[in-house]
């Protein structure tokens, strides 16, 4: 795919970027390693405070960041805001608990001058998607980061803008020259990066096609590597629900970032008892949120970030349609400049459906009926993915009851909508990928938990 940022909002070309040179991209991992010999060796407290002056630069240059992810896969700019807060968030979170994180353990029953210590890995190559350009990004870095390992980021390909302008929110933060590297390369390029010598782990967030080519990398290369995937996440509506706010949740966590969130809301499965309620209640939310330009502050949903996400998400629709599906809402690219798709209910979803039986990264929700609670979860957990899910019940006990033992995925949210949390692991099981990012178990999985004892 060409080095190429387009408008979503409106199809303009914004900038063609040049890929960066063959030489460039095998003497990266030397500048990283070079950079990493100096930063591991950096105090926690000295990284920490590095990171805190990256959270204000971010600040500081918010609006500027906030409109160039706006501009380069159309966000809604207030969700674009957002995203940078959470990213200044993620930097102070891990400057404050970074060092409790890493610190020496003693696990229980060991021997006499026994310890564990945490130590980085070295040089890490993170891939990463489009939808969330900034956070995806430091989502995955700044564990990595605190922990005394340098990053290189190869990006998507049509938010180059985003990757320059990262680099130079840790360039002004005053890490170490090559600590944190952008390569503008595309994805021909990424065998090289991931069997380069110096590259010690791979992370990537992306669809879980890439996810397996780069797992089959990695293992070739016998390092260590995270993937958080796609999904299609279930919420699961039971018959003592509050219909209201399971609504008013399902319908804001299907419509962030437009749909395109590999966590967002996929499929509502609904207790027969109350279908038609909630499929009523539903269809009113999702048709009262504005679709339209991304830097209007009152629109809800924007344009979905490339041409091609749209014509895949349409014909997922009108084949889930002719076979079977109801729309009860939308269903259709809207007219005009800009690669908008109009908000989409689909009722009498079941397997066999595209919308059933695979991820769709966009504004549509599919509707799935089960006879009882039992059917319900046998429905929600009948998915080869497994990142998120959701169940919606006035029982809190029973709904934690699920959630920890009924519900297969890697978080469970109990009449909530299922996000991240910079203290909470991050990740999913089966095709949604494997390993965790954030929290400590985010900061330990590029470390070597290395076994000390002093006789």
């Amino acid at each position: 795919m060409p080095l190429v940022s387009t408008n979503p909002a409106t199809g303009r070309l914004i900038r063609r970027y040049r890929e960066a040179s063959p030489r460039a991209v095998s003497s990266a991992p030397v500048r990283a390693h070079a950079a990493f010999l100096e930063w591991r060796r950096t105090s926690l407290p000295t990284r920490a405070r590095l990171l805190r002056a990256a959270a204000r630069v971010l600040r500081r240059e918010g609006d500027a960041h906030a409109r160039l992810i706006t501009d380069e896969m159309g966000k809604p700019l207030a969700q674009a805001r957002s995203e940078i807060e959470k990213c200044a968030s993620v930097c102070e979170h891990f400057a404050r608990f970074g060092a409790t994180y890493l610190a020496a353990d003693r696990p229980v029953g060991a021997p006499a001058g026994s310890f564990v210590t945490f130590q980085p890995l070295g040089v890490v190559l993170a891939v990463m998607p489009w939808n969330f350009p900034y956070w995806q990004v430091f989502r995955a870095a700044v564990p990595a980061l605190v922990a005394g390992n340098t990053v290189l980021l190869k990006h998507a390909s049509n938010v180059c803008g985003c990757a320059l302008a990262i680099e130079s929110v840790f360039r002004a933060a005053g890490l170490p020259d090559g600590a944190f590297q952008t390569l503008l390369v595309g994805s021909d390029r990424v065998p090289a990066l991931v069997g380069h010598p110096l590259v010690r782990a791979v992370t990537l967030t992306g669809s879980t096609a890439a996810g397996q080519r780069v797992a089959a990398l990695a293992g070739a290369a016998l390092k260590k590597c995270v993937l958080e995937l796609g999904g299609s996440d279930p919420y699961v509506i039971l018959a003592d629900a509050d219909l209201e706010r399971a609504a008013a949740v399902c319908a804001q966590a299907r419509l962030v970032n437009s749909g395109q969130s590999c966590i967002a809301a996929k499929r509502f499965i609904v207790v027969e008892k109350v279908a038609a309620e909630f499929e009523r209640r539903l269809v009113e939310r999702m048709a009262a949120c504005r679709t339209g330009s991304p830097l209007d502050p009152g629109v809800d949903v924007g344009p979905l970030a490339r041409a091609d996400l749209r014509t895949e998400l349409h014909a997922q629709v009108q084949a889930s349609v002719r076979r079977g599906a109801r729309r009860l809402l939308g269903g259709r690219p809207l007219p005009g400049p800009g690669w908008y798709y109009a908000p989409t209910v689909l009722a009498g979803v079941r397997p066999g459906m595209p919308a059933c039986d695979e991820e769709l990264f966009g504004p549509v929700a599919a509707i799935v009926r089960a006879r009882d609670e039992a059917a319900a979860l046998a429905a929600a957990n009948a998915t080869p993915f497994g990142l998120g899910a959701a169940v919606f019940t006035r029982d809190r006990r029973h709904g934690r009851q699920l959630a920890v033992q009924d519900l297969e995925a890697g978080l469970v949210f109990v009449n909530s909508q299922v996000r991240s949390d910079p203290a909470l692991p991050f990740g999913g099981i089966r095709q949604s990928g494997f390993g965790r990012e954030l929290g400590s178990f985010g900061v330990r999985e590029f470390v070597n938990a290395k076994t000390v004892l002093v006789a």
